[in-house]
């Protein structure tokens, strides 16, 4: 299991063949099993095949290819609605109207989310998640009709595997992992971590196609700039007011 989770990839392109339904709830019933939040199971997703659909979400994902080309887009959401309309038809008065219990909805959908690819990886398929889902929370909420206390998280696009790509680099294990407390990083560290993806070709093309000076210039400048990272962060909290998680 462990040299599985070590050899892992992406997968953005796929084969046209669909994923049989049986599969499909086998995979999501083992993700059922995730962790979660007081066992409440808050969290939910929509899977979708149906290729019109997808072609609605495309946008909220600037199109990328991925959404429509994928057999099956999986919208992974934060959601308190069925459980508080449950407490509501059992005399007992849901208090998940909150910040508070957003977090705790969100990072149980995404451990939801997690395990399903995990287990979609091992039964042969590819994955790829889509970043943009909180960026365009709105239209997505739109498209699949999610009703309030609803807000989709994260997005995973899933197939067979039309190619294996490259192993994509990591950095050393030191730069995420602290024993005992937090151990700040100094220049000098800072400088080692990050030496063998500065130095590699396939960065050093990839930061003179982006006309910049360092790789880090093409993260900051262009892929995630800081008035981008306002922008969706306005308007993501615009989406978690009208979905009734935020006053």
């Amino acid at each position: 299991m462990l040299d599985f989770l070590k050899q892992r990839r992406t997968i953005r392109q796929y084969t046209e063949k669909a994923i049989p339904a049986e599969l499909m709830t086998e995979l999501l019933n083992a993700a059922a099993q995730s962790s979660n939040t007081g066992n409440m199971q808050a969290y939910s997703v929509v899977v979708t095949t149906n290729d019109e659909i997808k072609a609605q979400l495309a946008p909220a994902h600037f199109n990328q290819p991925m959404v429509t080309k994928a057999p099956a887009v999986l919208t992974f959401c934060a959601d308190f609605n069925r459980f508080s309309k449950w407490c509501e038809q059992r005399n007992a008065v849901p208090g998940y109207d909150n910040f508070q219990s957003f977090m705790a909805t969100a990072i149980d959908a995404i451990i939801f989310a997690q395990t399903f690819a995990v287990a979609a990886e091992s039964a042969g398929l590819g994955i790829c998640y889509l970043g943009t889902t909180t960026y365009n929370a709105g239209e997505i909420i739109e498209a699949l009709n999610l009703p309030k206390l609803v807000v989709p998280i994260t997005t995973i696009t899933v197939g067979y595997p039309e190619k294996m790509p490259e192993l994509t680099d990591r950095l050393p294990l030191e730069a995420v992992v602290h024993y005992e407390k937090y151990a700040d990083f100094s220049s000098e560290k800072i400088d080692l971590l990050y030496s063998e993806k500065e130095n590699s070709d396939f960065y050093k093309n990839f930061v003179a196609e982006n006309n910049k000076e360092t790789l880090a210039q093409v993260f900051t400048d262009i892929r995630y700039s800081k008035a981008n990272n306002e922008f969706f962060s306005d308007k993501f909290l615009k989406v978690l007011k009208q979905q009734d998680f935020i006053d």
